[in-house]
C-alpha cells in the first residue's frame, strides 16, 4: 500500500492551498481520497504505485508542496476516513515528508521503519531524479509534454499548441520526454518492490 502524506510548503507566508488540492483530486482512483490531516496537510491512501508516483511528480512539480510516500503495510479494514488510518505505510510517510523537506525534489519514499533493505531508498533516488527532470521544465516543455500525455500524436499536439512538428520534437527533446517516460517506468517497479 502507498500512503502519501503532502504538506504544504511555506504555508504561513502563503495562501492556504489545501482546499484547492482537494477539490482538484476528489476525483481520483485512491483506495482512500486526500483528506486535510492538520493544518496545511493532506494525506491519501492508493495501492496503485503508478497513481501513487504520478500524484507525487505533479505536486513536486508546482514547487508548493512536500511530498512523501509510505510504502508497506495499513491496519484492515481502513477505516472511511482518511486521517484515521494506521500502519507502518502511515508511520512511513510521516518520516518520508519531514525528509522531503530538505531534499531536491520535495519527495521522499519511506518503507516501514524496521526494514532493512535498500528498495524504498532505490525508489526513492529514482522518484527524486524524475522529479528534478519535470520540475525544471519550461512552460512550453510542459505544454508539449501534456499534449502528448493526452495521447496525441507530435502533429496533433502541433496544431494545438500552434507549432511546427519539429518545434514539438524540440520541445520534448529539451524537456527530456523520453527520459520521463523511461524513468517512470523505473520509478514504478521499485515502487512495486518496495511494497513486497
Amino acid at each position: 500500500m502507498f500512503v502519501l502524506t503532502v504538506d504544504q510548503r511555506g504555508s504561513r507566508r502563503d495562501v492556504d492551498r489545501v482546499a484547492p488540492l482537494l477539490d482538484e483530486f476528489a476525483a481520483a482512483e485512491l483506495v482512500r481520497p486526500f483528506e486535510r490531516t492538520a493544518g496545511d496537510e493532506v494525506q491519501a491512501v492508493t495501492d496503485d504505485a503508478a497513481l501513487a508516483l504520478d500524484l507525487a511528480l505533479d505536486l513536486a512539480a508546482r514547487g508548493q508542496w512536500s511530498v512523501g510516500i509510505g510504502v508497506g503495510p495499513v491496519e484492515t479494514p481502513l477505516p472511511p476516513s482518511t486521517r484515521a488510518g494506521r500502519g507502518p505505510a502511515f508511520e512511513a510517510a510521516r518520516i518520508a515528508v519531514e525528509r522531503a523537506k530538505n531534499l531536491p525534489g520535495a519527495v521522499s519514499v519511506q518503507g516501514p521503519e524496521r526494514s532493512d533493505d535498500r528498495r524504498a531508498a532505490d525508489a526513492e533516488a529514482a522518484v527524486m531524479l524524475l522529479t528534478l527532470l519535470v520540475s525544471r521544465r519550461s512552460d512550453a516543455g510542459r505544454s508539449a509534454v501534456a499534449a502528448m500525455r493526452d495521447g496525441l500524436t507530435q502533429a496533433e499536439a502541433a496544431e494545438r499548441l500552434g507549432i511546427s512538428k519539429q518545434a514539438v520534437s524540440q520541445r520534448l527533446s529539451v524537456a527530456g520526454w523520453q527520459a520521463e517516460a523511461a524513468g517512470r517506468r523505473l520509478a514504478e517497479r521499485l515502487l512495486e518492490d518496495a511494497d513486497r
